[in-house]
């Protein structure tokens, strides 16, 4: 009787397991769409190692 109980419970996890890997897009992601280039605010554009100080 435990052992009924331990394969329905396996097969309802790897159920509900599927359910999601299968409805959560499958690994679907959207394009990342921008109109402003890209910025790092004040930083500097190359390596303070290189600016001199």
């Amino acid at each position: 009787m435990e052992f009924i109980g331990i394969l329905l419970l396996g097969l309802w996890v790897l159920s509900v397991t599927v359910r999601a890997l299968l409805t959560d897009g499958r690994g679907h992601t959207p394009d990342i769409r921008s109109t402003a280039p890209w910025t790092a605010g004040n930083l500097p554009s190359g390596p303070y190692a290189s600016l001199g100080f």
